[in-house]
C-alpha cells in the first residue's frame, strides 16, 4: 500500500528533512488482522459429517479438555453455577477473583462437590444439631441431605430436605426428625460402581452411605453423580471423578494466600487475571506461583505480542491468554490507544507457543461459532467467552425486562462498577479520591437473554465443526495445518451477511 503526501519541501531546513525521513523509514507500522477482516479458506475434505470432527484439545500444558470453550473470570459470567454447567459440557469455567478469598474458594469446592464417583470427604451433621442448623448448612453448601455422626465419627443417621419439609420447630433436634442408623442401607468402602447402582436403585435412595466396620462414615456414592456420569460422558473431569474448574487471582499482596486458599478447595488451574500481562509483576507472580504450587497449571495474561507470549512463557506458564482489548465489555483500544487486533495477536502468539509447546487461549471476540473457528485456525488451542454467556440461565447476573425482551446486567472487569466493587469486597472505600483519577477501560451493559448454557454452547460447536469440514480437518490440530486464510474488504463482509431481500 502507497502512501502520498505533498510538501513543500522548499520551505524546510536540511535537518527537518533529515529528520523527517529518518522517523519516516525508522518507524515500521506493521498490519493488524480482526477476525471480521479474513474467512478460512474451503478445501477439498473427506468429512461427511460434523460428528466426524473431534474437538478434544490442550487447555494448558497438563490439562486436556473435551471441547475448546473456556468462560471468562468476569463476575457477571463465571461463579459455580456456570462452571458445573461448562465442565459437564467438556469445558472449563473460570472463577473470578472479586470475592473475598474464603468466597472464592468456596466456589471452587462447590464445583468439585457437584459431581463424584465416590464423595470421599462428606459434608455431616452432629447428632444434637439443630433443624435450624441443618436447615442453614444445607441452604448454604446447595445440598439435599446431611449423614449425622456423634462424637466418634460413627454414623447415627440421615437427615434429608424431606424430613424438614413440614417441620416449623428449628429448635428441635435432628435426631428426632431424621432416619436412624438400624433404618439405613449401607455398604463398604471399596465397593463397585454396578454394585452402588444396584443398591440405589432396588431401595430408591438418592444416597448411599460408605461405613467401614467400625461404624464410621468413609464416603458417599449419590445417584445424581451416577446419573450425571451417563448424562454427561464428555465431562471435563479430574483423576477422582470430580468436574473440573479453574479460578483467577490477581498480582496483589494477597496472591499467594488466595492461590494457596484454591489449591486446598481442589482448583485444577490458575488464572492470572491482569490486563498487561507482559509486565514485570505479572512475570513475578506467574514465577511465585509456579514456585509454591508446582502440581497445579498456571495461566497467564494478557499479552498480545510474541514477545509477551515468550517471557511469560520463559516464567514457567503453562498457557498464555492472548487478547487486548477485543472483548465485548472492553474499551481498552478505544480509552488507551493500545492493543493488537485479535486475529494477528493470535497468530504472533501461537508461533511461539507452539515453539515450547505451551497452548495459547484467544480470550475476547469469540461471538459465535464462526469467530471461534477463525481464533482456533490462528493457532489458539481454546477460545474464552464472556459477554455472550454473561446473557445464559446460569451465568449470576441479574435478569430484568425492557421492552417486552429480557436481558441480563452484564460488565467489563475494568468498568467503573467493577472497579467500586472490587473496593467494596477489598473492605475500602468505594468514594475513596483515588477513584476520581480511575479511567474505565470497560463499560456496563444490558445482554439479550440467551437461556441456557447448553443452547449457546451448541450453536457455538456446531460452527466451529462445520468450519472444521469445510477445510477437511477432524481435529483442532489438523486445523492448525489445514486452515489458510483469505483477505476480506468491507464489501466482501457485507456479501458474507444475508442480502438479496430489497
Amino acid at each position: 500500500m502507497v502512501y502520498r503526501m505533498a510538501f513543500n519541501w522548499s520551505n524546510l531546513s536540511l535537518d527537518l528533512i533529515i529528520s523527517f525521513l529518518y522517523n519516516a523509514f525508522a518507524m515500521h507500522i506493521s498490519e493488524g488482522l480482526s477476525f471480521d477482516d479474513v474467512l478460512i479458506r474451503p478445501r477439498r475434505s473427506s468429512i461427511r459429517s460434523r460428528r466426524d470432527v473431534l474437538l478434544t484439545t490442550k487447555l494448558s500444558r497438563n490439562l486436556e479438555l473435551n471441547m475448546p470453550i473456556v468462560s471468562a473470570n468476569m463476575d457477571a459470567v463465571t461463579e459455580s453455577r456456570l462452571a458445573i454447567a461448562m465442565a459437564r459440557l467438556g469445558g472449563i469455567g473460570i472463577i473470578h477473583r472479586f470475592l473475598t478469598i474464603e468466597e472464592e474458594a468456596d466456589e471452587v469446592i462447590k464445583v468439585k462437590r457437584a459431581e463424584n464417583v465416590v464423595i470421599e470427604d462428606p459434608y455431616t451433621l452432629h447428632l444434637d444439631a439443630t433443624i435450624g442448623d441443618a436447615r442453614a448448612f444445607l441452604k448454604t453448601k446447595g445440598i439435599t441431605g446431611l449423614p449425622v455422626i456423634d462424637d466418634e465419627g460413627r454414623v447415627t443417621g440421615i437427615v434429608t430436605n424431606r424430613d424438614l419439609q413440614f417441620e416449623t420447630d428449628d429448635h428441635r433436634l435432628v435426631r428426632e426428625v431424621m432416619t436412624p442408623r438400624e433404618r439405613l442401607i449401607t455398604a463398604p468402602p471399596g465397593i463397585l460402581l454396578p454394585e452402588a447402582k444396584n443398591l440405589l436403585h432396588k431401595h430408591r435412595i438418592e444416597k448411599l452411605l460408605l461405613v467401614d466396620g467400625d461404624g464410621k462414615l468413609r464416603g458417599l456414592i449419590t445417584t445424581r453423580d451416577l446419573l450425571g456420569r451417563e448424562r454427561f460422558p464428555l465431562a471435563s473431569k479430574d483423576a477422582r471423578g470430580r468436574l473440573r474448574v479453574g479460578a483467577a487471582v490477581g498480582v496483589k499482596e494477597d496472591t499467594l494466600e488466595r492461590a494457596d486458599a484454591l489449591v486446598k478447595a481442589g482448583v485444577d488451574v490458575i488464572v492470572i487475571d491482569v490486563a498487561h500481562g507482559h509486565a514485570d509483576h505479572t512475570i513475578e507472580t506467574v514465577k511465585q506461583l509456579k514456585g509454591h504450587f508446582q502440581n497445579v497449571d498456571v495461566i497467564a495474561g494478557n499479552v498480545a505480542t510474541a514477545e509477551g507470549a515468550k517471557d511469560l512463557i520463559e516464567a514457567g506458564a503453562d498457557a498464555v491468554k492472548v487478547g487486548v482489548g477485543p472483548g465485548g465489555m472492553c474499551t481498552t483500544r478505544v480509552v488507551t490507544g493500545a492493543g493488537v487486533p485479535q486475529l494477528t495477536a493470535i497468530m504472533d502468539c501461537a508461533k511461539v507457543g507452539q515453539e515450547y509447546g505451551v497452548p495459547i487461549i484467544a480470550d475476547g471476540g469469540i461471538r459465535g461459532g464462526a469467530y471461534l473457528a477463525k481464533a482456533l485456525a490462528a493457532g489458539a488451542s481454546t477460545g474464552m467467552v464472556g459477554t455472550v454467556f454473561a446473557g445464559t440461565d446460569e451465568s449470576p447476573g441479574l435478569t430484568i425486562m425492557k421492552d417486552g425482551r429480557k436481558y441480563k446486567i452484564s460488565r467489563g472487569m475494568a468498568s467503573l462498577t467493577a472497579a467500586m466493587g472490587r473496593a467494596a469486597s477489598e473492605k475500602r472505600d468505594p468514594m475513596d479520591p483515588a477513584f476520581s483519577d480511575y479511567v474505565a477501560e470497560g463499560i456496563e451493559t444490558m445482554v439479550p437473554y440467551r437461556g441456557a448454557l447448553s443452547e449457546t454452547v451448541g450453536e457455538f460447536l456446531g460452527g466451529l465443526r462445520s468450519g472444521m469440514s469445510y477445510v477437511g480437518a477432524r481435529t483442532i490440530q489438523e486445523l492448525w495445518n489445514r486452515a489458510e486464510f483469505v483477505r476480506m474488504t468491507g464489501a466482501g463482509m457485507n456479501e458474507s451477511k444475508p442480502h438479496g431481500r430489497e
